[in-house]
């Protein structure tokens, strides 16, 4: 077993060249005999073990090679490079939160709300966006803690009939489609939640608007709303759970985000923000009346960085869950992350500091291991960036997709330099260099 697992160190100790310099041979052996004398009956099976222990190693190893991170700016800092942003870009609203030591240390908002010039302002209510899948895989994770799901059981081990034969529902997706590929069989919540189901981001986007699974499943990145729409329907058809109020309670309530939801809720009509597109025409939010772990939030700043907060320290989480959720799970093979089913780039052509986590994406950079997820569509606009080494992060949520080209500048200035992967998830968009 341990001649095994070392070839299994070696193949990937290649995905963090970070680690040059670094006396990596003495915190391995040293990992190693702590993690193989761990009792038999916690060890699920030898590979998942393994791995864990190789995600320690990994983040023992880089510590001593990245660089300090720099002090947070202070609020007047921040503010003016804020408005400098919107400046540059146009954009009519934005609002950004800074973590740092797992504490919320600013929450800041500017602009406007709506086209009548109401203030945007810390408390008022934003689309989530897909933002909202990393809060779902938090709960998913929780459940996993539980034992209530394991991440590597075929997803039909929980429903009580084959996933084809359940009848289309406006709230899922087309599963009928599915009737005669026997390889949605080999789909876990670890491969939906590291977006490898094969499916498109939905399958009603296909040219024939029907959904089908392109690759064998597990074997690749590809981004899919779909597939996080399926993790909902395993824990809501399989396990009897109602996602929305598990999300309230696990996540809502316990972080005391009171003016988050996954559903429309008429008090929020007071203090709303509606969105920009890039035309600069205004977008009415959207009244999200059914729960869609794929992007159905509405949060506000205020809440939305208190949850960030607790993500990035852990909390609510073990350990080994927390890891699994912030560790690279699946290489990123693609040059950017749309379109979703582009084709991958050759191995020698492939980032090896990019990684699908669970529910978001892992990177590693001059200050160590870190993990984003992004949520935009139309008028909206929203980033979450973390470093668990510090616990700190960045999130900025705008109603108006025009401030996305500051997003690199800014989260540099807030966090220093990351690493971020900003062109794998925006491609080919001229960014603001902060000039």
């Amino acid at each position: 077993m341990l001649s095994a697992a070392t070839s299994a160190f070696s193949a990937d100790a290649n995905a963090f060249p970070r680690m040059r310099g670094v006396a990596l041979g003495h915190v391995v052996r040293f990992l190693l005999r702590g993690c193989f004398a761990l009792e038999e009956s916690r060890l699920r099976n030898t590979l998942r073990a393994w791995s864990l222990c190789v995600l320690l190693a990994s983040g023992c190893a880089t510590t001593s090679a990245v660089r300090e991170s720099p002090p947070v700016p202070d609020v007047a800092a921040l503010d003016a490079e804020a408005a400098r942003a919107m400046s540059a870009t146009g954009a009519k609203g934005l609002a950004i939160a800074v973590i740092d030591n797992g504490r919320v240390v600013a929450t800041r908002a500017y602009g406007s709300r709506d086209a009548k010039g109401e203030p945007l302002r810390t408390d008022t209510v934003m689309y989530g966006a897909s933002i909202t899948k990393t809060v779902f895989a938090y709960v998913v994770m929780q459940l996993a803690d539980e034992k209530r799901i394991d991440l590597d059981t075929s997803i039909s081990k929980y429903l009580d009939k084959p996933l084809p034969d359940y009848p289309d529902e406006n709230r899922y997706s087309t599963w009928s489609h599915l009737a005669g590929d026997e390889r949605w069989r080999d789909i876990s919540p670890r491969v939906l939640l590291t977006h490898s189901a094969g499916f498109a981001n939905f399958g009603f986007l296909e040219p024939d608007e029907r959904l089908r699974i392109h690759f064998a499943p597990g074997s690749r990145f590809a981004y899919s709303g779909d597939g996080i729409i399926l993790m909902q329907f395993v824990l809501e058809r399989g396990l009897g759970l109602d996602v929305g109020a598990e999300m309230q309670r696990r996540v809502f309530d316990r972080f005391g985000m009171r003016t988050t939801s996954m559903t429309w809720r008429p008090d929020f009509a007071q203090n709303l923000a509606d969105g920009w597109k890039l035309d600069g025409s205004v977008e009415p939010h959207d009244e999200r009346s059914r729960v869609r772990a794929a992007g159905s939030m509405d949060t506000t700043l205020d809440d939305l960085s208190r949850f960030a907060a607790a993500l990035v320290s852990g909390e609510g989480l073990s350990p080994e869950t927390f890891a699994w959720m912030t560790s690279p799970q699946l290489p990123i093979t693609t040059r950017s992350q749309f379109p979703t089913l582009q084709d991958e780039l050759p191995p020698e052509s492939r980032r090896k500091d990019l990684a699908a986590g669970l529910g978001v994406v892992v990177f590693d950079g001059p200050q160590g291991r870190g993990f984003f997820k992004n949520g935009h569509n139309d008028s909206t606009a929203n980033t979450l960036v973390c470093l668990p080494r510090g616990r700190r992060c960045v999130l900025i949520l705008s109603n108006d997709v025009r401030a996305e080209p500051a997003y690199p500048h800014l989260v540099r200035f807030v966090l220093g330099e990351a690493g971020v992967p900003w062109d794998w998830e925006y491609g080919d968009m001229a960014f603001w260099d902060g000039r």
